[in-house]
């Protein structure tokens, strides 16, 4: 019996790894659609890495798709202290079918009116981004960068990342002009929204609540394979009458995910309730 339903374990646990690749693959490409023909035709640029890779791009007229991989790699293997080898394999996935995706899109342009591109472009590259991100993967190395360099320089992530989007976008404004550039933020605003949309409502952080009989190896686990800080509060179940710990964490929306998987290893049955965090102020969290 046992061996059984280890079997049914392992199959189940096979069924949403090919699933999850297939979600990503699917995110890939409507972002690879979204560049093409949308954004590279009317100039318009997207943020963090890709839109660097757009920039070097049109200036050394070299692969897109070979420029997001070697940009992302370096920092992809930055991640793997971070965020594990499962996500370092999925993000680097994610970038390879990337690189074909875009060879495969190249020349589908849908329209010639900058502002169409604009809002139609940001809306189809937020969902495919969202996506990728749902799914644990990742085509943007600076979000991976701000995890680890906001540690050490005590900025918040949301900070960092707009911090080097900034400078894109000047030398967006450069390159193609200072139209383009603003057209290139209202994309990067429009596929931030829709990000949020398709990953139900995440922000750059959530509020963690985690009712478990097992807390303190949720806890630990937390502690030792994401880096975060958390806080037991003690409760007493309004049926039942017995003494609960509760786990209370805040955590960025690329490790929601990881947090969920490993609380849900450890009990499949704890209670976790998420809410949406605007700031954060003191603590260890500087996220």
């Amino acid at each position: 019996m046992a061996a059984h339903t280890k079997n049914i374990s392992k199959k189940e646990t096979l069924f949403k790894l090919i699933q999850r690749f297939i979600m990503i693959t699917i995110g890939v490409f409507i972002t690879a659609y979204a560049l093409e023909a949308f954004l590279i035709p009317n100039s318009v640029i997207d943020g963090g890495i890709i839109g660097i890779s757009m920039i070097l791009s049109h200036l050394a007229k070299w692969n897109l798709g070979l420029i997001v991989i070697v940009l992302n790699l370096p920092f992809v293997m930055l991640a793997y202290n971070k965020m594990g080898l499962k996500f370092v394999i999925q993000a680097l996935y994610a970038c390879i079918v990337l690189a074909f995706a875009l060879n495969i899109c190249a020349g589908y342009k849908a329209t010639e009116e900058p502002f169409l591109a604009t809002v139609f472009g940001g809306i189809i590259l937020g969902a495919g981004v969202g996506l990728i991100l749902k799914n644990e993967a990742s085509l943007d190395g600076t979000e991976m960068l701000s995890l680890i360099v906001s540690k050490k320089f005590g900025c918040s992530v949301g900070e960092f990342i707009m911090g080097i989007n900034l400078f894109i976008y000047l030398a967006a404004g450069l390159v193609f002009g200072w139209e383009s550039a603003m057209y290139s933020i209202l994309t990067y605003f429009i596929a931030s929204k829709v990000i949020d949309l398709v990953m139900e409502g995440f922000n750059s952080s959530k509020s963690v609540r985690i009712i478990s009989d097992d807390a303190g190896d949720i806890g630990n686990a937390l502690i030792d394979k994401l880096d975060i800080s958390v806080t037991y509060l003690k409760g007493i179940g309004g049926y039942s009458g017995q003494e609960k710990n509760l786990i209370y964490c805040v955590v960025s929306r690329i490790e929601l995910p990881k947090l969920l998987e490993i609380t849900k290893e450890i009990d499949s049955k704890a209670f976790v309730s998420i809410v949406d965090v605007h700031e954060t102020y003191g603590g260890r969290f500087k996220k």
